[in-house]
């Protein structure tokens, strides 16, 4: 569920990317670009993104489990045990970390070829 929340909300900025870039985008068809060359660039810009994000959102989240565990251990009057701290382990780090780049190519899919599709003269009319 939170996954699909998290594509929904890249699916918004892409949406509002691709209208916010539209002359830029339209230039460029302009030019020579292939409907599926503006495709891989918006994908692309949001995979980059979503890695960023991942990074930095996985490296916080483990940053704040650290101590919002202890912490609630100490408020429950209870020993903090190894088992309750050490659930992330690399692999799942990584793991994490590569689904914030899938959910962010998965929301900006639609939003891209739409963009894409769009025909030059339309973009550059409504400028």
């Amino acid at each position: 569920m939170l996954g699909a929340v998290a594509a929904l909300g890249v699916f918004n900025t892409v949406v509002l990317n691709a209208r916010e870039r539209r002359r830029d985008l339209g230039m460029l068809k302009s030019i020579g670009m292939t409907p599926r060359q503006v495709t891989v660039m918006l994908v692309t810009s949001m995979g980059a993104l979503g890695l960023v994000g991942g990074l930095i959102g996985v490296a916080l989240g483990i940053l704040a489990h650290r101590v919002v565990a202890p912490a609630m251990m100490r408020a429950a009057q209870s020993d903090v045990f190894g088992f309750v701290l050490d659930v992330y382990r690399a692999p799942m780090a990584a793991l994490l970390a590569l689904a914030g780049i899938v959910i962010a190519v998965a929301g900006a899919l639609i939003p891209a070829r739409g963009a894409a599709r769009t025909p030059i003269a339309a973009v550059l009319r409504s400028e």
